[in-house]
């Protein structure tokens, strides 16, 4: 993260004696990337985050994958997938992935259990629903819209407060904004389409400070699933400060750049992980030239497999192909993909664009999950033939 911040109470110095009412010192968490060469925050807790009572293996599920063979573009309809009784940790359901990233479609109406994601930091896009992220640096406040940027190994649980759906985006490494956005300090550049205003970060102190009892945290990692109890809660924080920690930003705030004519989708872009990035489509005018073609030209992806997930509006390009809100697209490196039939002549002298999507483009084929496969809308492929 490329800003400061520092909520409840902190030493002048770091790394220094800090210590309770009752003259008892409180213990320093220094939570950083990279090695102690990258973004960090240090936590104060009312007792060790040390001490650990029990340890044992927690069984992720099996959601194998399948290659994209015989290479098609493919169509998901994710609102089909089975909702309720779930959990925004436990109940995710597979939909794509590789060896950077993976993605998975979650509807949930439970509180998840306490969980770190070690193995990279996740950006979850809240398609409807609200909830409070509850983490060791403060709550988050939640609803659609919002992408989540929790970064790797923060203690948190999801706790709807009405049904949440959401796409996950679990990566191997870190998610942040684009360098290019950025100054070498870290401050978001006049040109990007979002600056720090658009953040919002906790604010208080978590809940449940200074709880006690037994309590169990869910750890994804390398390899595979552990799950800990420590003798008291990881929430007893008296205050943090640093430049690494939760936070939410709302596609509503991306502010689309438009030109002349069509620009590609790096214009679009919000993030960038390892292997990935994410992009948002946001209403906006179409481009202004008189002559302009404002849908995509044909083009094919020689190093990318693009995904698109439809959360609203109404997605010119794709009229006549069965999209809706919900639809996840494939469309792979190999595949020749554009406009649907006559989505050209239609665009022509339009003034602008509703569609609300966020894209996922990976730089290593993806494989497709059992999610995914259960409710594929197998006639896409063949959805640009004219003749049907």
């Amino acid at each position: 993260m490329p800003h400061y911040r520092s909520v409840g109470d902190v030493p002048k110095k770091r790394h220094t004696q800090f210590r309770s009412p009752d003259g008892g010192l409180y213990a320093e968490e220094l939570m950083g990337s990279e090695g102690f060469a990258g973004a960090s925050s240090l936590l104060y807790h009312r007792r060790p985050p040390t001490a650990l009572v029990a340890a044992e293996s927690w069984d992720l599920p099996d959601q194998p994958t399948v290659a994209n063979h015989p290479l098609l573009p493919r169509h998901f309809k994710a609102h089909k997938l089975d909702a309720g009784g779930a959990d925004a940790v436990t109940g995710r359901q597979l939909l794509l992935a590789n060896g950077d990233v993976r993605l998975s479609y979650v509807v949930a109406d439970q509180p998840s259990p306490l969980y770190r994601n070690a193995r990279g930091d996740e950006c979850v896009y809240v398609e409807s629903g609200r909830a409070v992220v509850e983490t060791s640096f403060g709550p988050l406040s939640v609803g659609p819209g919002d992408y989540v940027v929790l970064p790797t190994s923060t203690t948190h649980r999801w706790v709807p407060h009405e049904p949440v759906r959401a796409l996950v985006i679990e990566a191997s490494g870190h998610v942040g904004p684009p360098r290019r956005y950025l100054s070498a300090t870290g401050q978001f550049l006049e040109q990007a389409p979002y600056c720090e205003r658009d953040l919002r970060c906790p604010a208080e102190l978590p809940p449940g400070s200074g709880s006690d009892g037994e309590t169990e945290v869910f750890v994804r990692h390398a390899g595979g699933g552990t799950r800990y109890a420590f003798s008291q809660h990881p929430f007893d924080v008296v205050g943090w400060d640093g430049c690494l920690y939760p936070y939410a930003f709302n596609i509503a705030d991306f502010e689309p750049i438009v030109g002349r004519v069509h620009l590609p989708p790096p214009v679009h872009q919000t993030f960038e992980g390892p292997g990935f990035v994410v992009c948002s489509f946001c209403p906006r005018p179409f481009d202004f030239d008189p002559a302009a073609v404002p849908v995509p030209y044909n083009h094919a992806n020689v190093d990318s497999d693009e995904v698109l997930f439809y959360v609203g509006g109404d997605f010119m390009s794709r009229r006549g192909a069965g999209i809706e809100v919900g639809s996840v697209t494939l469309h792979p490196a190999g595949f020749v993909h554009g406009p649907q039939p006559g989505s050209v002549e239609a665009s022509l002298g339009q003034p602008g664009t509703e569609e609300w999507a966020v894209m996922v483009d990976c730089f290593r084929p993806l494989s497709i999950g059992p999610a995914a496969r259960a409710v594929e809308d197998t006639g896409y492929a063949w959805t640009w033939n004219s003749s049907g």
